[in-house]
C-alpha cells in the first residue's frame, strides 16, 4: 500500500499544476474542436466535392489479336477495336463523367506538353503494343505510361487510383484467356472477347465508387438514417480518427512528462532522502512507476467520455474500447518510462518533447492525416506500426470500426509486446541508476 501512498501524492501534483491539466485535457479537446468547427460545412454539404481531373490521352495502340466487344456495352455505342480503345471507353464512361475530363493528344509528346503547361493534370500515354502485349499471354507487360503534374495531389491520385483498378483487372483477364485457351485448346483469340466484355462490364460497374473508396468519408450505411443524421455520421467520420490521434499524441506527452517527475525530484535531491527512509527502493521506485500509469489511465478516461459527449464520438463496443484503452495508456506509460531512463536530467527535455515524441507521434498518425491519400495510406500502414503509437491508434481504430473483439484483442497484445520491453528496460536503467 506505501507504493500506492507515493504514487497518488504524484498523481495530485501532477493534477494541481495548471499547464500539466491543460495539455492533457484542454488541448487535445480544442484541436479536435477546431477541426469540428472546419469540417462543419463539408458535412453540411453532404461530403467533399471533387474537382474534375483534366486527363489528356495519346492513344498509340496499333492493336493485336482482334478481339470483340459487344458495342453496346461501350459508351456511346462505339466498338473497342484494340485494348487502348477499351482504356479511353472506360475513361470517357458516364460512370466517371464527374471525375474525370478527357481530351486527346496525337502523340506522346504532345501530351506531355500539355502537363507541362498545365492544360492538363494527367497525361496517359498508351503505347503502340499495348495490345499486342496484352495479347502476349506468357510474356507480354501491358504498360501506360503515367505522366503528371508533380505539383498536384488529390487529381492524380483519383486518376492512378481509377487505373490501378482497370490494369489489376487486366491481369485476371489474361490469366482468365490462358486457362480458356489451355482447356479448350483453341489458338482463336476472337473467343478472348467474351471475357473482356465481361471485364468491361465489371470495370464500369466498380468505378461509380471510386471517388468514395478514395475519400472514405461517407456515412455509415447500418440503417435508414433522416437526412441530419446522415450529415452529423459524415462529420464524425472525418472527427472521430483526428479525437483518437490527438488522445494517443498528447497521452504519450503526459507518460513522458509524468516520468520525467522521477529526474526532477532527483535533482531536487528529494528523491535521495526518500531513499534513506525505511521504506524499501523498490516500493518508492514502483510507486513513482505506477503513477505514471495511473495518470495516463485517468487523462484516457476523461478524454473518452467528454469526446463523447462533446463531439459524439462512438468509440465502439465497451470490450473493444477497454481493450483499445488499455493498450493506450500501458504503451504510453512505458514509454515515457523507457525514454527518461536514459536522460540524465531535466535539461534535456527538450530533446525528449520536441523530438523524440513529436517524431514518433506523428508516424503513429500517418493514416489518419493520409485519409485522402492513397499512396501515403499505404505506405501510413507500415511506417505507423513501426513506432508504440501507431498500435495504439490501430487498436482505438479498429474500435470505432465495429472490428471483432479478437481482431482489437491481437493490435492490443501487439502493444503490450512494446509495452512490457520499454517498462523492462526502464525499470532496469533506473534500478543501475538508483542502486
Amino acid at each position: 500500500m506505501k507504493a500506492f501512498d507515493i504514487a497518488f501524492k504524484d498523481m495530485t501534483r501532477s493534477f494541481r499544476s495548471f499547464f500539466a491539466v491543460v495539455f492533457m485535457f484542454v488541448v487535445p479537446l480544442m484541436v479536435t474542436g477546431m477541426f469540428y468547427l472546419m469540417f462543419g460545412n463539408i458535412a453540411q454539404n453532404g461530403g467533399f466535392d471533387l474537382p474534375r481531373t483534366a486527363v489528356v490521352i495519346a492513344n498509340l495502340d496499333e492493336g493485336g489479336p482482334e478481339f470483340q466487344v459487344n458495342p453496346k456495352n461501350i459508351p456511346g455505342g462505339r466498338e473497342a477495336r484494340t485494348m487502348g480503345d477499351l482504356v479511353v471507353s472506360i475513361l470517357e464512361s458516364e460512370d466517371l463523367a464527374d471525375l474525370v475530363e478527357v481530351s486527346f493528344a496525337a502523340d506522346a509528346k504532345s501530351a506531355r506538353a500539355a502537363v507541362d503547361t498545365q492544360q492538363a493534370q494527367v497525361a496517359l500515354i498508351i503505347p503502340p503494343d499495348f495490345s499486342e502485349q496484352f495479347a502476349d499471354i506468357e510474356e507480354g507487360q501491358a504498360v501506360i505510361e503515367f505522366y503528371q503534374d508533380p505539383t498536384l495531389t488529390i487529381g492524380p491520385a483519383v486518376m492512378r487510383s481509377i487505373l490501378d483498378r482497370f490494369m489489376d483487372g487486366m491481369g485476371g483477364v489474361k490469366i482468365a484467356v490462358n486457362v480458356f485457351l489451355e482447356d479448350a485448346d483453341l489458338e482463336d483469340y476472337a473467343q478472348t472477347g467474351i471475357l473482356v466484355e465481361q471485364y468491361l462490364d465489371d470495370s464500369l460497374a466498380q468505378s461509380e465508387d471510386a471517388e468514395a473508396e478514395l475519400l472514405e468519408v461517407r456515412a455509415p450505411a447500418s440503417a435508414p438514417q433522416s437526412q441530419d443524421e446522415s450529415k452529423q455520421n459524415l462529420l464524425l467520420t472525418i472527427i472521430g480518427p483526428i479525437m483518437g490521434g490527438m488522445m494517443v499524441f498528447y497521452a504519450f506527452y503526459t507518460g513522458a512528462s509524468t516520468a520525467q517527475s522521477i529526474l526532477k525530484e532527483e535533482e531536487e535531491r528529494t528523491l535521495p532522502r526518500l531513499f534513506t527512509t525505511p521504506t524499501p527502493q523498490a516500493t518508492i521506485l514502483t510507486g513513482k512507476l505506477l503513477s505514471v500509469f495511473l495518470t495516463v489511465l485517468v487523462q484516457v478516461t476523461v478524454l473518452l467520455i467528454a469526446a463523447r459527449l462533446f463531439f459524439g464520438i462512438q468509440w465502439g463496443g465497451l470490450a473493444s474500447v477497454v481493450l483499445a484503452a488499455a493498450g493506450i495508456v500501458l504503451s504510453a506509460s512505458s514509454f515515457g518510462i523507457f525514454v527518461n531512463s536514459f536522460m540524465k536530467d531535466t535539461k534535456q527535455s527538450g530533446v525528449l518533447f520536441g523530438g523524440v515524441l513529436t517524431v514518433t507521434g506523428m508516424m503513429g498518425m500517418i493514416k489518419i492525416f493520409a485519409m485522402n491519400s492513397p499512396i501515403a495510406k499505404q505506405m501510413g500502414d507500415t511506417i505507423s506500426l513501426l513506432v508504440p503509437q501507431g498500435w495504439a491508434i490501430r487498436g482505438l481504430m479498429q474500435s470505432m470500426q465495429g472490428e471483432p473483439v479478437g481482431v482489437v484483442l491481437v493490435t492490443t497484445l501487439a502493444a503490450l509486446a512494446w509495452s512490457a520491453a520499454f517498462f523492462a528496460i526502464g525499470v532496469w536503467r533506473f534500478n543501475r541508476r538508483y542502486v
